[in-house]
Order: structure tokens, then C-alpha cells, then sequence
């Protein structure tokens, strides 16, 4: 029984495993490799949503971008290398993609839909190393392509150098091989001694590159058989036809033997001929009994000699049996060969008929794509090409708004405009995601109200001069008989130092201290002008320092403000309540006039440009 083992990672060998065993063969599974699915960043798999074209390498890249839960443009033109990698599509995406007719990059390359591909945006769903040739033509077609890694695959670390002695020993046969990556995992840990087996081994491989990959491990062309594509169908097919070709050898054997046989028995047959002669030429000289004794010999040589006849037509009918069977197991063969090949035509029809398909679904969508590209490129004719000086010099104003001016607003209107600039070019998606985060961010601050607490501030000033004092007027001086003037005669010194001592105590005020009763100070018209011009002076450096955004400077002159207005003037007036509420609302005003903000379209668009 043809031993065959099967390299696939886990979990993709079972079906071709189970066909094997029922076809008569003795199947096993050992992977090589392990399969990581990886989680790349937001940044890259942002290009899924406005995707023209998506390529999915494998099914693995399928399923590890499935998980991820992208979001994705559904419709885009979607790509897959095999078969089965588009049916993995369709049962996760809901998408039917297109196939080549040879299972490799070569293959995808040579798809109608991907030859002009100019201008579009195309994203490669892959995992990690592989070939680059489908992203290096597809960048010289002009494309804007980017790569999505999604999966790695890495030897099975517990993979040793024994397991060759084992599978020797197992009398396996033939190798499934389905990637360069599990030729290396494979060959790269062996010893001479090892290798040597594992060279004379016949490998069963998916396409004509991992043929030539084995080559180069000293393996013989004679021993490696090349399957239509990686599906288990098409391995199932070549290994199968590859045992059935073997098979034929023994019954050729087996026909000669027959014939060896059949020329043993014709040389028994002519024996009794020469036994039956020979009595004749001594009849004359013998008696009656020796006569009798003859014939009774004669018949009995003849019952022998018929036996040894019988028995020869027997052989003969037994060989003419024999080689009836050999030409219908030949006619078998060959219409089991006509099967297989008639199997094959069918499932290149069926491949070439879902090319169509997917062709004839494609071919409104390119047209229109066709027409838009017309139109984009007729307008860039009459219009001026992107010029990445615009773009920088956009960039810096933004910069110069932000930083140097703290205009927020202007520059976000900066940094939209430059974004309007790049929508009308492709290739730019990367460079207009940074330039809408920075835009969100800089929407989000909210800049200092200066005109409208400027104004406040002018509203208190007029209104400074309806506040009332809580001070007593001072009478204002009037010209009064001084009833206590000195006499100059010398006789009246007893009445000038009365007079005298009453003009001292006059010029006193007189204060009564009452406890618990606050007494109302005494201020004279031109100290109320003086405290009214001094509280003015305090709210217009207020608006100074907003204009001039200093804002420790503002807070200090509302704080003096209030002071004054607190020591001088009613409390329970109206007006003093409504000037006291507007100075208190302002001291509670934000003024960050110096907010920290990086701009991350900056360094995004400098590698842009370069």
C-alpha cells in the first residue's frame, strides 16, 4: 500500500487524507508550519474602504482578515490566486471573486481587469515575506498599491531531525508540498545521511515554482509530479495517476510467467509421440503376448498421451483467458486515462467559464471606471497637476496659524482647504487621514471670546459712574464772622488764649465709636471722581491685557476692580449687585491663550512629498 504524507498546516489535510485512504492509499498527516494570524494597525487597513481592487493571496489571508472585521469597500473588484481561496471569499465576504486559470502570481498577473490599472487602488491581502512579483508589476501598471499583512507562517517549532528515521521506517512513499516555506521547514534541519532519503522520495507539489524550488534541493525531476493547483482535487488527481502509471508493471510480469508455462506444456505434449513410435518398428519380431502386451500398452499411451492433451488445451484456454483479461484491464486503463483526462478538461472549462463570469460582472464597473478616469484626467489636462510645493506651503501656514498666531480656527480652515486640494487626487488617503484627525482636534478647542468679554468690560466702565457711594459729603467751606478773633489790646490776654484754645478744639472732628454700627467714611467730590477714574483704570488694563493675552495681568485688575467697588459703594444697591455679577463671571473665564497641539499631518505630509 503507497504510503503518502501530507505537509498541509493543520486543519487543511483531512479531506485530501480521507480521499487517499478510500481510493486505497495509506495517508498522514505532519505539518510543517503554523499559521499566526496578525492584527495589523487601523493605518493599514484604512485603504480597505476606498479599495477598487482587493487581492487575497491565500485562503489564509481570507480568514485572517475575516476576523478582523475591517471595513471594507464590498464593492470592489475582489481577486483570489485559487479556488478555493475564492470560495473561502464568497462563504465570509458574500463576494464572488475572479480566478485565474493558472493557480500562482503569473496567473493572477495575466487576468484582462488587472492589465490597465492605472490610477486605481489596489490593496494586497497577503502574509508576511512571500513573492513580491504581483506588487512590483503592479506598481510599474501604475497603481496605488498597499499591502495589508494579515498572517506569518512559521516551522513547527517542535519539529526534529528524527522524524525522517521515522517515516523511513514508515515506507513512506510520496510528499504533499504546497509552499517554498514548507520545502525549507522540511530540508533546513536535515543531515547528509537524511537528506539523501528525502531526496530519493517522490514529492507531489502545486505548482511548477515549488517544482523548481525542489530542484535546488538536489531533488530529481523524475521523482517530482506537478499538480493543476494546491486544491485537494487536483493533488488527489496526481497522486493518483502517478500510482496508477506504477501499477502496471506486475501484470506484464504476471503474463510472461503464463506464457513460460504455456511452453513448458506444449514440450510435455510431444514426449508421448516418441513413446508411441517406437513399438512400431519392433511389431514383426515379438509373439502374440509380447503383441498384446504392446497394444495394451499402446491404449494405455494413449489414454496418457490424450490426458497430457486435455491438459494442454486446458493451459492454452487458461492462458487465452489470461491475456483476455490483461486486454480488458488495458482497455480499463485507458478509459479510466480518458476519465481523468476528460475530468481535468471539465474543470478547466468550469475554471474558464467562472473567468467569464466574473469578467462579465467586472465589465460595467470598469467601463464606468474607464470613464471617470477619462473625465479625471481631461480635467487635470485643463487644470495645473498637484504640485507638492502647494501642498507644503499649505501645511506650513497651517503651522504658522497654530503656533505663532494660536488661531486654531484659522488653521483648520488651512489644513481643509489643503484636504480639498488632495481629494481630487488619487494616492493620497494616507495624507488626508491625518490632516481630518488634526482637523477634529484643532474643532474641538474653543478659543478665547475676546470681543465678547471686551465688550463686558466697556459695559462695566459706563457704568462705573451710576454706582453709589456709601460715604458722607463734606459741607463745602463758607465765609463765617470768626467770633473768636484775638484782641491786640494787652489788657484782653485772659479772652485771646480763651479765644485761642476754642479755634483749636473747632478744628477737630468729633468721632463717636458705637459698637456694632459701621460709620460711613467722609469723602469729598474729588475723592469720589478720584476712586471712580481709579476703578476705570483697572478695567481697561483688563482689556489691554485680553488683547494682548496676558492673562495673569487681566485677572489682577478685575481682582483690584472689585476691591474698590466693595470698599466704597452700597452693597445692597442694584447697580453695584450687577457690576459686582459681571466682574465675577469674567474672573471665571478660560483664558488659554497658549494651548499645547501637534499637528500629525506635518510629518505625513513631508514623507509624502519625498
Amino acid at each position: 500500500m503507497t504510503h503518502i504524507l501530507i505537509t498541509r498546516p493543520e486543519g487543511k489535510g483531512a479531506a485530501l487524507a480521507e480521499q487517499l485512504e478510500q481510493a486505497g492509499y495509506q495517508a498522514s498527516l505532519f505539518p510543517v508550519l503554523n499559521i499566526n494570524y496578525l492584527t495589523p494597525s487601523s493605518t493599514q487597513l484604512s485603504p480597505l474602504i476606498n479599495a477598487d481592487k482587493i487581492i487575497f493571496i491565500s485562503q489564509d489571508a481570507v480568514k485572517a482578515l475575516a476576523q478582523l472585521k475591517p471595513d471594507i469597500n464590498i464593492k470592489a473588484q475582489f481577486y483570489a490566486v485559487g479556488q478555493q481561496t475564492a470560495d473561502t471569499i464568497y462563504e465570509l465576504f458574500g463576494v464572488r471573486a475572479a480566478t485565474p486559470k493558472q493557480f500562482d502570481s503569473e496567473g493572477i498577473l495575466a487576468l484582462k481587469s488587472l492589465a490597465q490599472v492605472d490610477g486605481s487602488n489596489i490593496v494586497l491581502v497577503k502574509g508576511h515575506g512571500g513573492r513580491p512579483d504581483i506588487a512590483k508589476v503592479l506598481k510599474e501598471r501604475g497603481a496605488f498599491l498597499n499591502n495589508c499583512v494579515v498572517y506569518e507562517r512559521e516551522p513547527v517549532p517542535d519539529l526534529t531531525n528524527d522524524w525522517t528515521d521515522h517515516w523511513k521506517s514508515s515506507n513512506v512513499h510520496g510528499i504533499v508540498i504546497t509552499s517554498n516555506a514548507a520545502v525549507d521547514a522540511m530540508f533546513t534541519p536535515l543531515a547528509a545521511q537524511q537528506l539523501q532519503w528525502l531526496q530519493q522520495c517522490h514529492f507531489y507539489v502545486a505548482s511548477e515554482r515549488i517544482a523548481a524550488y525542489l530542484q535546488q534541493q538536489h531533488v530529481s525531476l523524475a521523482n517530482i509530479h506537478i499538480a493543476a493547483g494546491a486544491s485537494d482535487n487536483a493533488m488527489f488527481t496526481c497522486i493518483n495517476q502517478q500510482g496508477s502509471s506504477m501499477s502496471e508493471q506486475p501484470k506484464s510480469i504476471t503474463t510472461e510467467n503464463t506464457t513460460s508455462t504455456a511452453s513448458s506444456s506444449t514440450s510435455v505434449k510431444n514426449e508421448p509421440a516418441s513413446v508411441k513410435n517406437k513399438p512400431a518398428n519392433d511389431k514383426q519380431k515379438v509373439s502374440k503376448v509380447a503383441s498384446l502386451a504392446l497394444l495394451i500398452s499402446l491404449v494405455v499411451a494413449s489414454g496418457v498421451g490424450y490426458e497430457f492433451y486435455q491438459k494442454l488445451n486446458a493451459g492454452k484456454a487458461q492462458n487465452t483467458i489470461v491475456n483476455e483479461l490483461s486486454e480488458q484491464n488495458k482497455l480499463l486503463q485507458q478509459e479510466l486515462a480518458a476519465l481523468k483526462s476528460s475530468q481535468m478538461s471539465l474543470q478547466q472549462a468550469l475554471f474558464n467559464s467562472e473567468e467569464k463570469v466574473s469578467e462579465a460582472l467586472t465589465q460595467s464597473t470598469l467601463e464606468n471606471q474607464q470613464a471617470l478616469k477619462a473625465a479625471l484626467q481631461k480635467a487635470q489636462q485643463q487644470g495645473s497637476s498637484l504640485n507638492p510645493q502647494e501642498v507644503t506651503s499649505l501645511q506650513r501656514m497651517a503651522e504658522f496659524k497654530l503656533w505663532a498666531e494660536k488661531d486654531y480656527q484659522g488653521a483648520s480652515a488651512v489644513l481643509k482647504r489643503l484636504d480639498g486640494l488632495l481629494s481630487e487626487y488619487p494616492g493620497t488617503i494616507e495624507v488626508r487621514q491625518a490632516i481630518m484627525q488634526d482637523i477634529q482636534t484643532l474643532d474641538s478647542l474653543k478659543p478665547v471670546a475676546t470681543e465678547a468679554i471686551y465688550l463686558q468690560l466697556n459695559s462695566v466702565i459706563n457704568r462705573i459712574d451710576e454706582l453709589v457711594f456709601n460715604a458722607v459729603n463734606l459741607p463745602e467751606e463758607t465765609l463765617v464772622i470768626d467770633e473768636h478773633a484775638l484782641s491786640e489790646d494787652i489788657n484782653d490776654w485772659q479772652q485771646n488764649i480763651s479765644n485761642s484754645w476754642n479755634k483749636i478744639v473747632d478744628s477737630f472732628i468729633t468721632i463717636r465709636r458705637h459698637e456694632g454700627i459701621a460709620i460711613e467714611p467722609l469723602l469729598t467730590d474729588q475723592e469720589r471722581n478720584l476712586i471712580n477714574q481709579r476703578i476705570k483704570l483697572n478695567i481697561a488694563q483688563a482689556q489691554d491685557a485680553l488683547l494682548s493675552k496676558q492673562a495673569s495681568i487681566y485677572f489682577s485688575a478685575l481682582n483690584e476692580a472689585k476691591r474698590l467697588i466693595s470698599e466704597y459703594f452700597k452693597q445692597d444697591d442694584d447697580a453695584t449687585k450687577s457690576v459686582l455679577n459681571t466682574l465675577s463671571k469674567l474672573e471665571k473665564e478660560q483664558l488659554n491663550f497658549s494651548q499645547e497641539v501637534t499637528l500629525q499631518s506635518t510629518q505625513t505630509v513631508k514623507e509624502w512629498v519625498q
